[in-house]
């Protein structure tokens, strides 16, 4: 893995945790009919649009970024993406946060796949391949976002995906897929698939 030997410490320091929520993710509570006219409450995730951006240099590289991620509670190495404004197409929002978060900026990007967060949200997620990526400049990320440019080879990112060390797997997947890195039906041996 080349520029993982930054130092900087991206790893948060837990100091409460309440039941009520802080407002960043916002929850619904849908009551529904069942076909036989029993009813039931249903919690919903409530959001619009995000993306994940599979990015791939000219040199076979995949630009990642390492962050502290809430959830799971530790440092992963995670592909860029965000929150679409209202109204930005998803691939201005991946071209936008690929740019902000690493620095770099693609030749092309296109959408690959989209699909909901989870059966009880209504995020529309969206996997982005971006090709020919080549840094412009420094990273600007937001001020809550605290990330460092890391750069994998694609056999390696191909094992770090399935290893299961990230939260987007399947926007990883759909990007490799996409690229022609992996095909649905052939073996991962961490090399490219013709």
């Amino acid at each position: 893995m080349s520029d993982i030997g930054v130092v900087e410490d991206v790893r948060w320091r837990e100091v409460g945790e309440r039941d009520k929520p802080a407002g960043f993710l916002k929850v619904r509570c849908r009551t529904y009919r069942y076909p036989n006219g029993n009813e039931a409450d249903w919690d919903i995730l409530v959001g619009g649009n995000t993306v994940a951006v599979v990015a791939l240099t000219a040199d076979d590289q995949v630009v990642l970024v390492r962050q502290f991620r809430p959830g799971p509670g530790k440092v992963l190495l995670e592909l860029p993406g965000g929150i679409a404004a209202d109204g930005e197409a998803p691939a201005a929002a991946a071209a936008r946060e690929l740019l902000e978060e690493t620095g770099y900026e693609a030749e092309t990007i296109e959408i690959v796949a989209s699909t909901f967060l989870a059966a009880y949200a209504t995020h529309l997620r969206h996997a982005a391949l971006a090709r020919g990526c080549r840094k412009t400049r420094e990273p600007e990320p937001d001020e809550d976002e605290f990330a460092v440019t890391v750069t994998m080879p694609v056999p390696e990112f191909i094992r770090h995906v399935l290893g299961g060390q990230l939260t987007d797997m399947d926007m990883a997947l759909a990007g490799l897929v996409a690229a022609k890195i992996l095909a649905p039906d052939a073996s991962t041996t961490g090399e490219r698939m013709s």
